[in-house]
Order: structure tokens, then C-alpha cells, then sequence
């Protein structure tokens, strides 16, 4: 019996051992299923810029004989850079200086009217307060190209087409900032704080200044990049809007250029060192933004 019971107990530990390496394996399998994915979508976002930023140190003659993902015979970044920007009279200078206020202005001003807007639907108790807000949600669902042609019949009867508030004007609008905030000023933002700030005799605009803003702040954050993307990468508005080179963005702008290609080659190589350029102020922006977002994250999770 004790012969029988010790030739037993290998075959048990084998058992559960094996029954732990089936348990281990599952998750495994997953990560690496997970991480393979999120690699293969990374690639999709990063190939393009590497070769945008790669083909900018070609000269023409390299850009079409040489191998695209690798550099040409010559390095001749700064070269094509200094042609970028004297092309023109320098318009490319023109061109950055209307991106950065379409999207620097057009998405603070879109996050403050968010933010105020969220914080009221979320704070205020009113008669139609779940009817307004989905029909700015139903807002999501139209697509920005449907809107261009009213928008621009508008503001033609009101003399604002080709002017910067044909294009300032509509970026004003946050469908998504306006839902985001509602929904983080509905978690973050206790009521006995703002009923105590109202015991204290402080205004409803001094109470959302002063403290729905700051608790709001990573939801803030996070409109505010997605805002200036989207401004920034706008292409049919403008289009559609402005007429006079002047007051055009830089999307618009490479497209202007991109014509001229039939007639003069070396506007390839504009082209691409100006889409490289013209990308160099988002990577800024986020790695500035992107602490203040994820140290407000960390906040709002050890606070929870």
C-alpha cells in the first residue's frame, strides 16, 4: 500500500504542474496576440512619418532613384529646407503662422466652451438637459464634409468667407470635448465641494474657474490635443473656405504645391520636406501635453 500511495503522489504534482502550465500559457498566448496587434498598428502610423522624414534629406535625382525607406547619396536636409522656405517670398512661413492660430486658438477656445458646457449639463439640473445633450451628441454622427457646403453659403451671407473666421468660427465646436467633459465633470467634481463653495457665498463662474477647471484639467488636456489634430490635419474646410493663398494652412497650402508638380519637379522635394515640417509642431505639443495628461490621470486615480 505505502509502494502504491508514493508511485501515486509523482503522477499528482505531474497534474497539477501541467494544469499550472495550461493556466500560464492562455494569458501568454494573449500578450503576445495583444502585442502583435498594437505593433502592426503602430507600424500603420510610423512607416509614413519615417519616410516622410527620411525622403526630406534627398536631393530630387535621389528621391526617385534611390530606395525609399533609406537615404540618398546626398544628405541634403538643410538644403531643402532653406528652398521650403523661400519659396514664395517664404509663404511656408505664412502658411505655419495661420496653422498654429486655427489650431492653438480654435482648440482653446473649443476645450473652454466644452468644458463650460459639460460642466453645466453635468452639474445643473434642467428642464431638457438629457434631450440637449443628445442632440449634441447626434452631432458626432455628421460628418465634417457634409456641413463645409451650408457652413460656407452662411458665412458667405454674412461676408465672413476667405476671412479667418471662416475657419476659426466652426472649429469651435467640440461634439466629443463636449461629452468627455460632461462625463469627467460628472465623476471628478463631488457636488458638497461645489454646494460648500456656494455656502461660501462664491459665484457659479468663480466655482467653475476656480475649481471645476483644475479638477477637469486631465479631461482638458485630452480635448485640447484632439482639437488641435484635427484643426491642424483640416483640409476640406479650408478648401472650401478661403480663397486667397494668404490665409491658407499648411494642409491646404502642400496641396497647392502638390499642383504644380506636372510643371516643376522640384516641388516634389518641397512637398515632402514641408510635410515634414509641418509635423514637427504636433510631436512638440504632444510631448509637452502628454505629462500634465497622464500626471492628471495618476491624481485623479490615487484621489478615486
Amino acid at each position: 500500500m505505502t509502494t502504491t500511495g508514493t508511485a501515486q503522489t509523482p503522477a499528482r504534482r505531474t497534474g497539477k504542474e501541467t494544469g499550472k502550465g495550461i493556466a500560464t500559457g492562455a494569458p501568454l498566448a494573449s500578450k503576445i496576440l495583444v502585442t502583435g496587434i498594437l505593433a502592426l498598428f503602430a507600424a500603420y502610423f510610423i512607416i509614413p512619418v519615417l519616410w516622410v522624414f527620411i525622403t526630406s534629406t534627398k536631393t530630387t535625382s535621389d528621391l526617385f532613384d534611390s530606395f525609399g525607406f533609406w537615404f540618398g547619396s546626398e544628405f541634403a536636409l538643410w538644403d531643402n529646407i532653406r528652398d521650403v522656405l523661400a519659396v514664395n517670398g517664404g509663404i511656408y512661413w505664412r502658411w505655419t503662422f495661420n496653422s498654429i492660430l486655427y489650431s492653438v486658438v480654435g482648440a482653446l477656445l473649443a476645450t473652454l466652451l466644452a468644458a463650460a458646457a459639460g460642466y453645466a449639463l453635468a452639474k445643473y439640473e434642467f428642464r431638457g438637459r438629457d434631450l440637449v445633450f443628445g442632440l449634441v451628441l447626434g452631432g458626432v454622427l455628421v460628418p465634417a464634409a457634409a456641413t463645409a457646403l451650408p457652413l460656407y453659403l452662411l458665412f458667405s451671407q454674412i461676408g465672413l468667407a476667405n476671412t479667418y473666421f471662416a475657419v476659426l468660427l466652426p472649429s469651435l465646436i467640440s461634439p466629443f470635448g463636449l461629452y468627455l467633459c460632461r462625463i469627467y465633470a460628472d465623476a471628478s467634481v463631488p457636488d458638497s465641494i461645489v454646494e460648500a463653495a456656494r455656502l461660501e457665498g462664491a459665484s457659479e463662474g468663480r466655482i467653475f474657474f476656480t475649481l471645476g477647471l483644475r479638477m477637469m484639467a486631465p479631461a482638458l488636456v485630452t480635448v485640447f490635443l484632439f482639437q488641435m489634430v484635427g484643426i491642424w490635419n483640416n483640409y476640406f474646410l479650408p478648401l472650401v473656405m478661403l480663397a486667397d493663398e494668404e490665409l491658407y494652412p499648411i494642409t491646404l497650402g502642400m496641396v497647392t504645391w502638390q499642383s504644380y508638380q506636372g510643371r516643376d519637379i522640384e516641388m516634389y522635394t518641397n512637398v515632402v520636406t514641408g510635410s515634414a515640417l509641418s509635423v514637427i509642431p504636433l510631436i512638440i505639443a504632444i510631448i509637452v501635453l502628454q505629462r500634465f495628461w497622464r500626471g492628471g490621470m495618476t491624481a485623479g486615480a490615487i484621489k478615486g
